[in-house]
């Protein structure tokens, strides 16, 4: 049915831990997932053996040493036999109602783009996946939990057929992710929010790993992966998703599912494309923001995980 793929970190301290739960969870989903884990970095080699999952360790990589998105892609492709395709961050908690709500997309849509917001939880342990656990992370996760806001994503469903070809992004750093539902919109691929039916878990973490421990927004690589998405017209969130999966429905958004005035800016982006057609809309409907990006002014940073300028809605 899918293929679950990522590039996970080090596998050393608390981002070891949290990286192993996440691993395990997704195993829980059964026999109609296959799992692939890309990359080199310290105990990666050990942990898939330990967890019998497919290890890939060649892959593209950054001059920061990053992996590039579309060599991991490729090697996560060549190593499926599935349907469907799945990448998602290391460090994220799946539960029992993600394949049905994969199940459910795929057999509607021949082609789709599948996400959703992710929910926010402080994790320090290994989980011990006995029977109840998933109970037990739910009552956890509705006392300490916090949905994320709609802006990046943390997985992406889509059938292998599509995203063959892809910009050289870097993993790890702002923009592609938004990128893709920019891309999907634009090719009038379905882009489905899955918020309503699929609970995925973020452990919380720093950003040790990144220089200066500061967030992957304000890594230059964020500025390479902005530019090659065609610039800031691109940065589209989960809310410009135009179809919606609830437990009962699968259903395009309907009028009164959108926030105005932003369904008819991304619209008219993605008809257009990006470029300088989509740089007027912006400045239409963002004079204030599409000025101070036009200037250079200071603050105007990539925002965490929405790729978005600080400050902006």
């Amino acid at each position: 049915m899918l293929t679950l793929f990522t590039a996970p970190k080090p596998f050393v301290g608390h981002i070891g831990v949290i990286q192993e739960n996440a691993l395990r969870s997704w195993k829980a989903l059964g026999s109609d997932v296959d799992i692939v884990v890309l990359g080199d970095e310290p105990g990666l080699a050990q942990a898939a053996a330990d967890l019998g999952v497919i290890h890939l360790d060649s892959v593209d990589r950054a001059e920061s040493g990053a992996p590039r998105l579309r060599s991991v892609l490729a090697a996560a492709r060549g190593a499926s036999h599935q349907p469907c395709l799945c990448y998602l961050n290391a460090d994220i908690i799946l539960l029992a109602d993600f394949l049905p709500a994969v199940r459910r997309v795929a057999e509607r849509l021949t082609r789709f783009l599948l996400l959703g917001q992710r929910w926010d939880l402080d994790v320090t342990e290994p989980l011990s996946f006995d029977p109840g656990w998933e109970r037990s992370l739910r009552e956890n996760l509705g006392r300490a939990g916090r949905l994320h806001r709609p802006v990046g994503s943390d997985y992406f469903v889509f059938p292998a057929d599509i995203f063959v070809e892809l910009p050289d992004f870097i993993l790890g750093r702002s923009g592609w992710d938004n990128w893709m539902i920019f891309e999907a919109r634009r090719r009038r691929i379905p882009v489905v929010d899955a918020t309503a039916a699929v609970t995925i878990v973020h452990q919380n973490h720093d950003y040790a790993h990144l220089p200066g421990g500061q967030k992957h927004h304000r890594h230059p690589e964020s500025q390479v992966n902005l530019d090659l998405a065609g610039g800031r017209e691109t940065i589209f969130r989960i809310e410009d998703a135009d179809w919606r999966l609830t437990p009962r429905t699968l259903q395009r958004k309907g009028p009164f599912d959108w926030r105005y005035p932003r369904k008819w800016e991304a619209d008219l982006i993605a008809r257009l494309g990006p470029g300088k057609s989509a740089r007027l809309v912006r400045m239409v409907f963002r004079p204030r923001q599409a000025l101070r990006s036009l200037r250079g002014a200071a603050g105007a940073s990539i925002d965490e995980s929405a790729g978005e300028v600080v400050g902006e809605p």
